[in-house]
């Protein structure tokens, strides 16, 4: 039916925000939409997203909405967000942290799922894991029953330690490699949580797994150097020995003119202090 020409049009009300949102969190980007990003009432994010103007919001310089917190850990968060519902992977290592971000962002709720159980023991069961488990040594039952300690008598325990790397070399004509054959992006840190802090101090990254405890093992740190003298200089002062080492490498990449290849290598060494 057509309006009379004196009939008064309602203005339409235009929302600020699109329906789909594009996220920059610390670096990761999410694409979402609207509803979303409010489900939760009362959210930071919902706070966020629910204001009449833009102004306020800080952008990249694509335009995308910027939020200045760990951009891995906020798949989580958006995941809750959808359902309400918080699925994990199997021995979630960052269960702490992201716990933390979820304070951040107000979910409450959320909160309350990531915070550890304790058990009918009265002990942190395995919601509360923040790392991977690892399985006993074979003769740990066995010391415990007797009572052996492997520990001098300044409280230098025996043990080992494994150092491995990732490097890249170049072999060019006639089996003539480049002066920087030996390119190091980091290495990394294999055994008991409580000998690679006394050998490797502050100079240990532990951002991997930060709360393990010294008696368990870890596979998970890397030094914040990459001089794998630095770390032998270090494991010698401490009184470790190599106790044996192994190499392997692949072709990565060959170069058509030149006939340059460049190798990819992952090396370990295997030190013991008796």
């Amino acid at each position: 039916m057509a309006l009379p020409d004196n009939a008064i049009s309602l203005p339409v009300k235009e929302l600020a925000f699109p329906e789909i949102i594009e996220l920059n969190v610390g670096g990761q980007v999410y694409i979402t939409r609207y509803s979303t990003l409010t489900s939760v009432p009362d959210s930071l994010l919902w706070e966020m997203f629910s204001q009449k103007s833009t102004e306020s919001l800080a952008r990249d310089t694509k335009g995308r909405y910027f939020v200045d917190r760990d951009g891995f850990l906020f798949r989580y968060i958006l995941d809750y967000m959808r359902d309400q519902q918080l699925v994990l992977p199997d021995h979630f290592p960052e269960r702490g942290r992201l716990q933390r971000e979820a304070e951040f962002f107000n979910l409450p709720e959320l909160v309350k799922l990531l915070a550890p159980k304790l058990s009918k023991q009265n002990s942190l069961g395995d919601e509360g894991c923040q790392s991977d488990p690892e399985e006993p040594s074979p003769g740990a039952d066995f010391a415990r029953s007797v009572g052996a300690v492997a520990c001098s008598s300044d409280g230098k325990c025996s043990g080992f330690i494994t150092i491995g790397y990732r490097g890249s070399y170049t072999l060019g004509r006639d089996s003539q490699t480049d002066a920087k054959f030996r390119r190091v992006a980091r290495i990394m840190v294999c055994g008991k949580t409580s000998l690679a802090k006394e050998v490797f101090g502050e100079t240990l990254n532990e951002s991997r797994d930060p709360d393990r405890p010294p008696e368990r093992y870890t596979a998970r740190y890397y030094l914040k150097f990459t001089f794998l003298e630095q770390a032998f200089d270090r494991l010698a002062d401490a009184g470790f020995h190599m106790a044996a080492c192994n190499s392997t490498g692949t072709c990565a990449f060959a170069h058509e003119q030149t006939d340059d290849k460049i190798w990819a290598s992952y090396t370990e060494y295997v030190f013991y202090r008796e």
